[in-house]
């Protein structure tokens, strides 16, 4: 009985290191005949199809022989390595276990087999705290998945965040790389949130939606596709819909010089020459009703600089007239002589006006009106709506009314004060000390006869 005991720890060891050589005997157990290891039960029969532990408590398979099954599938689901022992915890690439018509023999992929020895398969697993993909046969996937709602990298890990791919519904499937900012339209950024799934907008009858991630907008179509460029978000009508977004996804705020949207959705003729736009901060940008309907109360203030926009989301430059609120009154105002410089401007200069002859103004330069062309008596000038207002050559003397009031001014638009002067046809004026007429030819008049209307500018046209 002592030798018996002896031989079966033999058995144990030689079966953990597989070096030595054991006997037959009559009981239970495993017995090695010939290079192979067999397991015989009580009777001394050959145990078949079926899986025993080995001394060092792992499995092996018998095969129909009885003997020890290496390097092949048992039960379609576990699979014993080379060694004989059945696969736990592990990965190992294997030939593909049904591969397409397109495959050969020779494709491998990659399976994981659980502690149980189990081949993992048919969907999601959690292995080494990250996530892996597993079709029906257990072979890891890489790519889109899942209905292309999730994407697996080429380690089979599951993305999370963003990542330029190839769009999952296209056909082409080029074998060369394409790299982010590529001119490729079958390649996008996607976004995966924290649980792998792709972002995918909810658009309710709209093309595209905004998204923020991480304090900052981005725009996704019905597919989940990052956009760059105009994109026309149709949430409303008119220039309002557009938002830009940079090369990097990120919506466009502040100010932006560059091309009009190609695609011009609202008739506004927007043209293809580059064009100055302010966005909000959150990616609204700034549009006006057209020049002909627009008030005061359609200027902006932005930094400390007042802006009027037009209905194409463009500055408006020139000189140009604006309703007071709806007030049914109107004032000049000058928003400089280019595109580039499109900005309420205040003070005295020359202006191009819109026939193209050159005007002295004047635009108020503080309070409420700032930049309102300034209409009354500044410096010793008379201005109308910020024109400067001068007596026609070779009148030496004109009377222009201004605000209810007769003026009398030179050739030069100087206010005559305190004075009694005769025009070119020697007709005589007498004036206050503000300049207003107070007789004509010796008698108390304001001279109401002779004034005429004030010079109002040419405003540009679109």
């Amino acid at each position: 009985m002592k030798k018996q005991k002896l031989a079966v720890c033999v058995l144990s060891a030689a079966l953990m290191i597989g070096a030595a050589t054991l006997t037959s005997y009559a009981a239970e157990g495993w017995q090695q005949s010939g290079n192979s290891w067999i397991y015989v039960d009580n009777n001394g029969n050959k145990v078949t199809n079926t899986w025993k532990k080995g001394a060092d408590n792992l499995w092996r398979y018998l095969d129909s022989q009885g003997n020890i099954a290496s390097n092949c599938w048992v039960d379609d689901e576990y699979f014993v390595e080379s060694t004989g022992i059945m696969a736990t915890d592990k990965w190992l690439k294997l030939p593909k276990r049904n591969p397409a018509w397109n495959e050969t023999s020779a494709t491998t992929v990659w399976y994981y087999f659980s502690t149980s020895g189990k081949m993992v398969s048919d969907g999601w697993s959690k292995i080494g705290g990250k996530y892996y993909y597993f079709d029906g046969d257990g072979a890891m996937q890489t790519g889109w998945v899942d209905d292309d709602t999730y994407y697996t990298n080429a380690d089979g890990v599951m993305q999370i965040g963003w990542a330029y791919l190839e769009d999952p519904d296209d056909t082409k499937k080029d074998d060369d790389e394409v790299k982010p900012g590529d001119d490729d339209e079958d390649h996008h950024w996607y976004y995966f949130q924290s649980s792998g799934k792709k972002y995918v907008p909810s658009l309710g009858g709209a093309k595209y939606k905004q998204y923020k991630i991480d304090g900052t907008y981005y725009c996704f179509d019905e597919n989940g596709a990052m956009q760059t460029g105009w994109v026309d978000m149709g949430n409303s009508s008119g220039f309002a819909n557009y938002r830009y977004y940079q090369s990097n996804g990120q919506v466009q705020t502040g100010w932006l010089s560059t091309t009009p949207p190609e695609e011009d959705d609202y008739n506004l003729d927007l043209g293809s020459d580059v064009q100055w736009y302010y966005f909000s901060s959150n990616g609204e940008p700034k549009v006006g009703p057209k020049i002909s309907d627009a008030s005061t109360s359609n200027l902006v203030r932005i930094n400390n600089i007042t802006y009027l926009f037009n209905e194409k989301g463009n500055p408006v430059y020139g000189l140009r007239r604006l309703e007071v609120g709806t007030s049914g009154q109107y004032a000049c105002y000058f928003f400089g002589a280019d595109k580039a410089t499109s900005s309420v401007v205040k003070g005295k200069g020359n202006v191009v006006e819109g026939d193209g002859t050159t005007g002295q103004f004047y635009f108020t330069d503080s309070g409420n009106k700032a930049g309102r062309g300034y209409s009354g008596v500044e410096d010793g000038f008379l201005y109308y709506m910020g024109k400067l207002q001068k007596a026609d050559s070779g009148t030496k003397y004109e009377v222009i009314e201004v605000n209810d009031k007769n003026y009398l001014v030179t050739t030069s638009g100087k206010v005559v004060k305190s004075s009694t002067v005769k025009d070119a046809n020697g007709t005589k004026f007498k004036t206050s000390s503000a300049g207003v007429v107070t007789e004509v030819d010796g008698t108390s008049d304001d001279g109401s006869d002779e004034a005429r209307t004030p010079v109002e500018p040419t405003y540009w046209e679109d």
